[in-house]
């Protein structure tokens, strides 16, 4: 059975209602990313960091997987699937992908800040207070601009082993995500997936196909082409 590689960034939830990481004049909801996004920020103001999760945390339960979300999963009756994901959604999972990587954590867990290994699911407010196992606050289980990528060492081997791999609505600019395409087979098929496609670091990657789409429509072009 072929496997199929998908890293998928904000392009494929922003159909979905969700907006995407940064609005054009380089805020994230009215906010600098570094305020609500960063180590720094969170020194600074841990009560501004835990309302903005908490915000995007009941957003999110207003949104539904759209229609490149369910097809991707129509995909695991022919080959084996992962998605990796820059999300931080749940929206792959609750369109029916079975094996999905979140490369920047999970807006529905939070963590010890004092022992990163203490995860709990979270599907509720995180307030000042809130304390792990350990009496330590809980942060948000997201990777702040400044901190390690703990699964990218398992992205990078998953892309290693790509027959095909496919990338859908990320700007391919933001590292280290953007290298995992670099670990891909040469001989492998790679698609790129979007409206606006950031190709200038790709001139050197091989086999490569690309869909000037938005997700829902060229995902489902692609998924119609691969289970053909």
């Amino acid at each position: 059975m072929k496997k199929i590689v998908i890293l998928t960034g904000a392009g494929i939830s922003a159909e979905s209602g969700i907006k995407t990481f940064r609005d054009a004049d380089g805020l994230w909801e009215g906010h600098d990313v570094m305020e609500v996004a960063s180590p720094g920020g969170w020194r600074k103001n841990k009560e501004l960091v835990l309302e903005f999760y908490n915000q995007r945390r009941a957003q999110l339960a207003t949104v539904e997987p759209n229609a490149a979300h369910k097809a991707l999963a129509e995909l695991d009756e022919k080959y084996e699937v992962v998605v990796i994901t820059q999300n931080v959604d749940d929206l792959h999972e609750r369109g029916g992908s079975k094996r999905i990587l979140h490369l920047h954590g999970q807006l529905l867990k939070s963590r010890s800040t004092l022992d990163e290994d203490l995860v709990y699911d979270c599907n509720k407010d995180i307030n000042l207070g809130d304390k792990c196992e350990k009496g330590s606050q809980l942060r948000p289980h997201i990777v702040w601009f400044g901190e390690a990528v703990p699964m990218l060492t398992p992205a990078i081997q998953l892309a290693s082993l790509a027959d095909i791999f496919i990338i859908i609505g990320t700007s391919m600019a933001v590292y280290p995500a953007a290298s995992l395409i670099e670990y891909v087979p040469e001989a492998s098929q790679k698609y790129f997936i979007d409206p606006k496609p950031n190709t200038s670091s790709l001139g050197r990657i091989t086999n490569l196909e690309v869909i000037k789409d938005n997700a829902t429509t060229g995902v489902r072009k692609l998924v119609d082409q691969l289970m053909a």
